[in-house]
This record gives C-alpha cells, sequence and structure tokens, in this order.
C-alpha cells in the first residue's frame, strides 16, 4: 500500500513571519491611525459646510425682517437710497447697486478675460522660458498686491487721468471702477487658464501639426478648445473676486447712489455695505437693511456660479 506523501508548504506565512514587520499589534496601530486621519478629513469637510450653512443661516435671518418691513418690491427695484433722510421718508431702493455691480463686473470681465486669457496662452505655448519666469514673476506680484493697493494707485493715477481725457468734474466713476477690477481679476484668470492649456496632451496639438496646421490656428482650434473647462473655472473665479471686492472700488467709484452710468459716480454692493455700517445704528432699519443688501449679493453670487458651473457640465457632455 502507497502511502501519502506530505510536501510541507514552503509559502510564508504572513501572520507568523514576523520578518514583514507587520505583527498584529503593529497592524492594530495602522488600522487605528488610518480611522483617526478618515475622521479627521469627515470634521474638515463637515467645518467647511458648517460655515456655509452658518453663513447662509446667518444672512437670512438678519436680511429677510428688513425685506418684509420695506417690501421685496420697493427693496429690490427701488432706485433711491437714502435711509437717514429726515425732510421726506427714507427709502431704500437697492436697484442702482444691483445695476452697478452687474455692469461693472460685465465690464472687466470683457476686459480681463481677454488679456488674461492671451497671457496665459503666452506663456504655455508662445513665450521661451526665461521670458515665461519674467512674466510669472510680475503676475505673481500683481495677485499679492493688497486691494486698497490698487485703490489708492486708481485714485492717484487713474482718477485725475479718466477726469483730463474726458473732461468731467471727477474721474471718479463707474469706468475707473472697471479698469481697477480688470486689473485685478487679472492673476486669477492667467494662473487657472495657463494651467489648464498645459493640461491638454501633447498628442491633440501634434496630429494637429501632423495635418498641416500653423502652431497659432492649432492653438485656437485644439488647445483652447480642449481647455475650456479650466478657462471657464477661471472666469468663474474672476466673476467671484469682482462681484467681492469693496475697499478699492470705494476708492475710485465715487460712491454715490447714483443710477450706474460709465462717467457717473456709483455705489456698488460691496460699497454700500462697507460705507455705512460703521455709522449704522444697531437695531435699526438702515443697520438691517445693509443685511439684507449681504443676502442679495450672497444670493446673486450664488446664482452666477451655478448657472456658470452648469454651462461647464453642459460643454464636458457635449
Amino acid at each position: 500500500m502507497e502511502r501519502a506523501i506530505k510536501i510541507p508548504s514552503t509559502a510564508p506565512s504572513v501572520q507568523n513571519d514576523p520578518a514583514d514587520g507587520r505583527t498584529p499589534k503593529t497592524r492594530g496601530a495602522k488600522d487605528a491611525l488610518e480611522l483617526l486621519m478618515h475622521l479627521i478629513f469627515l470634521l474638515c469637510g463637515i467645518v467647511a459646510v458648517a460655515f456655509v450653512l452658518f453663513i447662509s443661516i446667518y444672512l437670512i435671518i438678519s436680511g429677510v425682517p428688513a425685506i418684509r418691513e420695506i417690501g421685496l418690491v420697493d427693496f429690490l427695484f427701488g432706485k433711491v437710497w437714502a435711509p437717514t433722510a429726515t425732510t421726506t421718508e427714507p427709502s431704500f431702493g437697492i436697484l442702482p447697486f444691483i445695476l452697478t455691480s452687474v455692469y461693472g463686473t460685465a465690464g472687466a470681465i470683457l476686459i480681463g478675460v481677454p488679456v488674461g486669457l492671451m497671457t496665459a496662452i503666452f506663456l504655455a505655448k508662445v513665450a521661451n522660458p526665461r521670458l515665461a519666469a519674467v512674466v510669472h514673476t510680475a503676475v505673481e506680484l500683481l495677485a499679492g498686491i493688497p486691494s486698497v493697493v490698487y485703490g489708492l494707485v486708481g485714485m492717484i493715477v487713474l482718477v485725475p487721468a479718466i477726469q483730463k481725457a474726458f473732461n468731467l468734474s471727477s474721474g471718479a466713476c463707474l469706468l475707473a471702477a472697471i479698469v481697477v477690477l480688470a486689473i485685478m481679476i487679472l492673476p486669477s484668470i492667467i494662473n487657472v487658464s495657463e494651467t489648464a492649456l498645459k493640461a491638454v496632451p501633447k498628442e491633440y496639438e501634434e496630429a494637429s501639426l501632423a495635418l498641416g496646421a500653423t502652431k497659432i490656428e492649432t492653438i485656437f482650434r485644439v488647445t483652447v478648445p480642449a481647455a475650456r473647462s479650466g478657462i471657464a473655472t477661471a472666469i468663474v473665479l474672476g466673476v467671484g473676486r469682482a462681484i467681492g471686492e469693496a475697499m478699492a472700488i470705494i476708492m475710485v467709484a465715487g460712491n454715490v447712489p447714483n443710477m450706474p452710468g460709465l462717467f457717473t459716480s456709483v455705489r456698488f454692493l460691496t460699497t454700500a455695505i462697507a460705507s455705512e455700517m460703521s455709522y449704522a445704528s444697531v437695531g435699526s432699519l438702515q443697520r438691517q437693511a445693509l443685511f439684507s443688501i449681504g443676502l442679495v449679493l450672497f444670493l446673486f453670487i450664488m446664482l452666477i456660479n451655478v448657472l456658470l458651473n452648469a454651462f461647464i457640465k453642459n460643454k464636458k457632455e457635449a
């Protein structure tokens, strides 16, 4: 009768072999560390969402009472802002602020996006490394300049230049605000657009050049369309920066609650809050109306972000 021969297994035992340095005790410590890090990441995400919810709830609680007292239509579509009027009934219409913010942001985007996009194309696809390094340094410095410095330079240089060029009584107007905003949004548009352009696969450009297209044709017909999602994100960041700016604008726009005109002194939503919050009495209707302006500004920015993100998503699916 043949005996069954037992061949010992030569496979190393993972559990009992101490050579891999992972004893049950060390594995338990590493698993605990992994769980702890996951909890920390989750906590950070919850904190970010909680801040947004807290700001939203606070603005709603603080801003809705004034809208109820003034009336939604009178508040949003009223053309006169005179909260401290004594000889007449106080007025709380913010239509001039809304239109000024829309026109100012649109003007800044119309100027800033083409300039920023062309600069990004130059840095990513055209410039030699030495020149690109110099321009990069200038863009980084532009991004690091405080808002008040932009406003100071605009007030000293730009406002008198506009006054002299167009023979105005005051150069502090919507045009000055648009120019300052256009310069301020350039770093965001340039940096994000350049990153998107560099992320386009080289094969796309090589295939275009192989078919006989020139370098410029390849850039505008292949590279830029392929990077449109990143470029759209850059525009979103630029819009957010333009809408939310206050300090520089208050120094060059004139800060007068007029209906918007290119050479008229105007007041934005942000500058209305910044200029009056310091002297508005606590609990007064004027102070509550300023919180209502903040709520309108918050909803306005959210609406723009949602629309632009939906546009980007549709372009990606197409």
